[in-house]
């Protein structure tokens, strides 16, 4: 007979893996919104007449010291890195979140902030593809089917943007595209060095080369003068660089203990529809019946693309 402290430690037990998964679930949902808001924040500072690269060299100048202290806590007790890990981390930092994030800043004078959320929410369908063409890797029809359902989606909202805009929306689309398949290519080849160097160390350490090489590559490109840039976009920045840059890797990183990577994929289905929300509420954007449309089609993609078990 099971006596009465082992029920209320059991019910505790339950209580407590309960609230957990509660908590995690939260953290997933507010991550995925914080970081779609990234969108936002970049076209409210356009109408300040910033160029892409000075703008992405203040976000970045401001997160560096958030990613360089996750770098070192993380570093805490742990080997030194090997000449080995620091190519990886130079390469990773350079193409996965330097030119997938210089991308994205570029792409979106062109496009409205829905059409790059909803390119950018692609990702798991281009890692997918990537890795069927470098590791042929199978891919089941299920997949396919996600996979064609999101981008029939992307194509809708597409057409229309490129009707009101013309061609400079498709400029600015490819631009969006090629920043996902830049960061797909970070997820791809990072899994070995996560499991050396661990997923906190990998971030901090791979984000901060991202934010030295923004810092130089204004030096380079722009006079010191650029600097001088109106107050809205400093605030911005630092709104940017904070809650949708570093406080989303974190919240997601948490998430994924407490849920799993997979239950956090899907309450990351949020952002999508919060930058739209935000883009019609901030940016004065249209929420027109392509949009809604597409959008559904996207996400019930995505949905069923990632409830598929891999080939």
């Amino acid at each position: 007979m099971t006596s009465l402290a082992e029920t209320d430690t059991a019910s505790g037990d339950r209580r407590e893996a309960a609230n957990r998964h509660a908590l995690g679930l939260a953290l997933a949902v507010l991550g995925a919104i914080a970081f779609s808001g990234k969108a936002i924040i970049i076209k409210l500072a356009y109408r300040h007449g910033v160029d892409p690269v000075t703008l992405i060299m203040l976000r970045m100048l401001f997160a560096l010291p958030i990613f360089a202290v996750m770098a070192w806590w993380a570093s805490r007790g742990r080997a030194a890195l090997s000449w080995r890990d620091w190519r990886g981390v130079l390469w990773l930092g350079f193409t996965g979140y330097y030119l997938s994030s210089f991308l994205d800043f570029v792409g979106l004078q062109f496009i409205s902030a829905s059409l790059e959320r909803l390119i950018l929410y692609l990702n798991p369908t281009v890692v997918l593809l990537l890795g069927l063409l470098i590791y042929k890797r199978k891919v089941t029809r299920r997949q396919v089917l996600g996979m064609a359902v999101s981008y029939a989606g992307v194509v809708l909202v597409f057409g229309h943007e490129v009707t009101v805009q013309g061609h400079h929306a498709a400029f600015g689309a490819l631009l969006v595209f090629a920043s996902a398949v830049m960061y797909a290519l970070y997820l791809l080849y990072s899994g070995e060095l996560v499991k050396r160097l661990g997923s906190m160390r990998l971030v901090g350490l791979a984000s901060s080369v991202a934010c030295l090489c923004c810092i130089t590559q204004f030096l380079v490109l722009r006079p010191l003068g650029s600097f001088e840039v109106a107050p809205p976009v400093i605030w911005l920045s630092v709104l940017n660089a904070t809650l949708c840059t570093a406080a989303p890797v974190l919240m997601v990183m948490m998430a994924i203990e407490r849920v799993g990577a997979g239950a956090a994929a899907q309450a990351g289905m949020v952002g999508p529809l919060s930058t739209i929300l935000l883009g019609v509420l901030l940016l004065g954007e249209p929420f027109t019946a392509w949009v809604a449309a597409g959008t559904v089609l996207v996400i019930a993609g995505i949905y069923v693309f990632t409830r598929s078990k891999p080939a």
